[in-house]
């Protein structure tokens, strides 16, 4: 399979599933840290007179950060240690939290998510790297969507427990647990997880000679139309799981005059559903692609045609049990592409820029979803209000489906052009490094 320099870790399998455990609860940590403020929208809203457009730019701008950063961040990853990048950028979302929880004013506020942006901004791509390294290749979709989960779940904590902490000890306690939480996870990461016993590809630090070689391989992240769907269609589904995580608490509390609390453990239900279907999806892809690689392709297009349907209809139906149904429904299926594409994109790319790949798709989602859903739905909202809002995010993907369609169609024959598959049809074959 391309994109893996062994077949064989070269880790043991007890230790490979220590780091996946690490990295995924630092990953719950980063969105907890992330998803912590939509539990407190109400409250900041009333607090600081804040319109649902600033709201959305206070979850937006960590979004942002990411996008422009990952890239950068996760090529100097490869270059000069995984694990130490991934220390220091836990710390930095951590102490940035804490600064969110001391804020007196919006303007505060938006700095200390800023940071928080900055540290967050390689880690999902890094530690999906690290996480790859230590693996047989033929777990990528699953692992992939179990490790993306960790940001669905570490959504459900974030909101969970911050809308209960806020109500019960004020919000600015919510971001402090989670600023304390990250901290702690930070310390036993450093202690366990080294750079010496990953595998090679890990990134332990590069010679001279290595460094020019990633820098040759660099092109290859964009060489294929292929690759490129699949950063978009992952990018614009995004945009959908990312207004429906950001907004739901508000959702609860104006539609179904829910309390903070409430209504955030009732967002954290939606989303622990979003983090079952990115699992699930990974699992799925992984298991119908091994006799036919094409069809991750056809699993990311269903899922995403999938919740189109089932979202926009949810959010016109009225308040109650059948449009709770819906949107459950539709949240399962909302970023199960996640897994499938990025399986894909390292199946497309070399193992050496696999951070850097990551990081790519990463930067997709960040520009295309993660900062546009938020703010652009807290703007619609303004104008039509939150429901008529909602009732549009869906819209995204009809693009989605459209990539990953047209990425499906070309799959074989960038394979093929890049020397990543020999003239054995799909069938029965996964490519080959």
């Amino acid at each position: 399979m391309p994109g893996t320099a062994t077949v064989e870790p070269a880790v043991s399998r007890r230790y490979a599933w220590l780091v996946f455990a690490l990295s995924f609860g630092l990953l719950l940590s980063d969105y907890m840290s992330r998803q912590v403020l939509n539990a407190v929208f109400p409250l900041l809203k009333a607090e600081w007179l804040l319109s649902d457009a600033q709201l959305g730019s206070l979850s937006g701008i960590v979004a942002l950060m990411v996008g422009v950063l990952t890239f950068p961040l996760s090529l100097l990853a490869d270059r000069w240690g995984r694990v130490r990048s991934l220390v220091i950028a836990a710390v930095v979302w951590s102490l940035a939290t804490l600064g969110c929880a001391v804020s007196a004013s919006y303007g505060e506020m938006f700095l200390g998510r800023f940071m928080v942006g900055v540290g967050e901004a390689a880690y999902g791509s890094v530690g999906i790297a690290v996480v790859l390294s230590v693996f047989p290749v033929t777990m990528r979709a699953t692992l992939s969507g179990a490790f993306i989960g960790g940001g669905a779940f570490g959504s459900v904590l974030g909101v969970s427990i911050g809308g209960v902490a806020a109500q019960q000890l004020g919000w600015r306690w919510a971001f402090g647990i989670m600023g304390i939480f990250g901290l702690a996870l930070a310390a036993i990461y450093a202690l366990v997880v080294k750079e010496a016993r990953l595998a090679p590809t890990s990134g332990r630090g590069r010679t001279p000679g290595e460094r020019t070689a990633i820098r040759s391989l660099l092109p290859r992240l964009f060489s294929s139309v292929s690759v490129v769907c699949a950063y978009l269609g992952s990018g614009l589904q995004m945009f959908v799981a990312m207004a429906l995580m950001a907004w739901t608490p508000s959702f609860f509390n104006r539609y179904y005059s829910m309390a903070p609390g409430k209504a955030g453990v009732a967002a954290g239900a939606i989303s622990l559903i979003a983090g079952i279907g990115m699992i699930g999806g990974g699992i799925v892809s992984d298991r119908l692609s091994s006799s036919n690689a094409t069809r991750k392709w056809t699993v990311a297009i269903t899922c995403s045609l999938g919740s189109l349907v089932l979202l926009m209809t949810g959010f016109q139906l009225p308040a109650g049990v059948p449009q709770l149904i819906l949107i459950g429904a539709g949240a399962l299926l909302c970023n199960a592409t996640a897994g499938p594409a990025a399986a894909m994109v390292a199946n497309l790319t070399p193992a050496a820029i696999t951070a850097t790949a990551m990081a790519t798709l990463t930067l997709a989602n960040s520009l295309l979803g993660l900062a546009p859903g938020p703010a652009v739905t807290g703007t619609l909202a303004d104008r039509f209000g939150l429901l008529g809002a909602l009732r549009m995010v869906p819209l995204a993907a009809i693009a989605a489906g459209a990539a990953f369609t047209i990425g499906k169609l070309f799959y074989e024959k960038d394979l093929r052009r890049l020397g990543l598959l020999t003239d054995v049809p799909l069938k029965n074959l996964e490519p080959q490094p």
